[in-house]
């Protein structure tokens, strides 16, 4: 699989209650759980003070991240997606 550098950023939009809010935050750590015992989600963070998300994903290519992974979030409707595809670096000290 390829790795993928994500920067998530997520935009309630106006007048949405806080029912459905919250009703797809859970549905959206269920599948982030999903997505990561099915090795595409490998790490996840959120900037200091930021309320976007920056993360490691995998997938055979950036069609099947973006198709198959990404647009499987129940919160992707409301996101905004940068997606940057990775290569490992010969100077990487988690290179064995």
């Amino acid at each position: 699989m390829n790795e993928f550098l994500v920067e998530i950023t997520t935009t309630v939009p106006e007048g949405t209650s806080s029912n459905e809010v919250g009703r797809r935050r859970a549905a959206e750590a269920v599948r982030a759980r999903e997505l990561a015992a099915a090795g595409h989600l490998a790490r996840l963070w959120r900037p200091l003070g930021e309320l976007r998300s920056i993360g490691i994903w995998r997938a055979a290519d950036e069609d099947e991240l973006r198709e198959k992974v990404l647009d499987s979030l129940p919160l992707r409707p409301w996101m905004t997606l940068t997606v940057t595809a990775l290569e490992s670096h010969p100077n990487d000290p988690g290179q064995s």
